[in-house]
């Protein structure tokens, strides 16, 4: 069976390879493998009419889980009558985002409409709840969801074949740079969940995986295992910060200059820094963390 997929370019505040959508076609017809936010929906509208497909012929959607940059222009592709395949736990804030957009609102203030956009809410008609391992037939492909939390727990891996779409749960690394890094946002980052997802992950020996930070790696088992190490890296370093007293605003300072400094070391240069940061802000892994540990502490 012949499946073609492309790399759709959303081009995030104007920061090319930070955001990803896949077009991948299957004997039947398309598939839109995450929507990105609703701020880039017409750059993703013009990448699906690029390789020759109508708008109208996207009939199914997956999207690994509901973060805004992620999902947050699956609102628009259900209300034009496309399904929606989300996790179960994730499907009602589809229906109704009021929740989500006060979550989101606390963290991004008046940054809210220019870094995401319009979030529509999907018809609950057009919304498809998922379960682990359960199968998606679409458009003549068959793709098997992945529950893979640790990230987020409304996290699915969407395997096809012996690829797979991992959204954030492999990690991020930036258009096969030597660089590996791990978004791990509040209020879901779990270090030991996450263990056990990319466990997972590996036992599948995939060829091919293709995050939503960004493109396909076609080495995989290299960034799991970087990105097992990272995560107990990054969870360290903040702990050993908290024990020593340190604010969060300097921690924030800390970690970002521990990250470049690993970025540096792997020859990364300034303007692909810029592209990690823009697709994962740093401060926000510090608060994910910092959360993670207050939370085990109080336990």
């Amino acid at each position: 069976m012949t499946v073609k997929i492309y790399t759709i370019d959303l081009n995030f505040q104007d920061v090319p390879q930070s955001i990803a959508s896949y077009l991948v076609i299957g004997p039947e017809g398309p598939v839109l493998v995450e929507t990105g936010p609703g701020s880039t929906l017409e750059t993703l509208k013009a990448g699906i009419q690029a390789q020759g497909v109508a708008l109208n012929e996207i009939k199914h959607v997956l999207v690994t889980h509901i973060h805004l940059d992620h999902a947050g222009a699956a609102g628009w592709w259900a209300q034009q009558g496309a399904k929606v395949y989300v996790h179960q736990v994730g499907a009602p804030h589809l229906i109704d985002p009021s929740k989500l957009l006060a979550s989101a609102e606390r963290i991004y203030g008046d940054k809210m409409d220019d870094l995401w956009g319009e979030f529509l809410p999907a018809p609950a008609k057009n919304v498809v709840a998922i379960a682990d391992n359960q199968q998606i037939a679409a458009a003549g492909l068959t793709f098997t969801a992945l529950d893979t939390p640790g990230h987020a727990w409304h996290h699915h891996v969407y395997q096809l074949g012996d690829i797979a779409f991992t959204g954030d749960a492999a990690g991020i690394c930036l258009s096969g740079q030597p660089f590996v890094d791990v978004p791990a946002p509040p209020p879901e980052f779990k270090l030991e969940i996450w263990g056990k997802t990319i466990e997972r992950l590996l036992k599948k020996q995939f060829e091919a995986i293709y995050p939503t930070h960004f493109g396909r790696v076609d080495h995989p088992t290299f960034q799991l295992i970087a990105l097992q190490q990272l995560m107990i890296d990054a969870v360290g370093f903040v702990r050993a910060k908290m024990q020593a007293g340190v604010s969060r605003d300097e921690l924030v300072i800390l970690f970002n200059q521990w990250q470049r400094a690993r970025a540096e070391a792997a020859g990364i240069d300034a303007v692909v820094i810029n592209k990690y940061e823009m697709a994962n802000p740093w401060y926000m892994s510090v608060d994910g963390i910092l959360r993670y540990w207050r939370k085990r502490d109080a336990s």
